[in-house]
């Protein structure tokens, strides 16, 4: 079990904490995030692993997924060409919710089990 206190990290910042050895990335997303996740859900049809951005998080200000490409175990970068995530190892790139849209990842950012304990604590695993 980790927890990380949500207080200590602005909007639009990530940190990388970790978790049974993982990197986990917690971000708290802006609205301009939400929105872009919320629009990205419209091509949920054409997504290898579809899946909503409502369905990814508890709280939508907080992404919170496992640090590790779904492809070979690569440790992803921020950006790429979906505003999320970039494998440079073999070109996996995520959306701004970890989901897979390019490359040869077949499956999204996995989402560690969490919960929120209080106002500013989330607690992983």
């Amino acid at each position: 079990m980790s927890s990380i206190m949500r207080s200590t990290i602005s909007k639009g910042e990530q940190v990388v904490i970790k978790w049974r050895g993982k990197p986990i990335f917690v971000k708290h997303r802006t609205p301009e995030d939400i929105q872009k996740a919320r629009e990205d859900d419209k091509h949920i049809e054409t997504m290898r692993d579809p899946q909503l951005d409502s369905d990814r998080t508890i709280n939508p200000e907080w992404l919170v997924n496992i640090g590790v490409c779904t492809h070979l175990g690569c440790i992803p970068a921020p950006g790429g060409n979906y505003d999320g995530y970039f494998c440079p190892c073999h070109g996996s790139h995520y959306d701004n919710s970890g989901r897979i849209r390019q490359g040869p990842a077949p499956a999204n950012l996995e989402v560690p089990p969490y919960e929120f304990i209080d106002e500013n604590t989330i607690k992983i695993g």
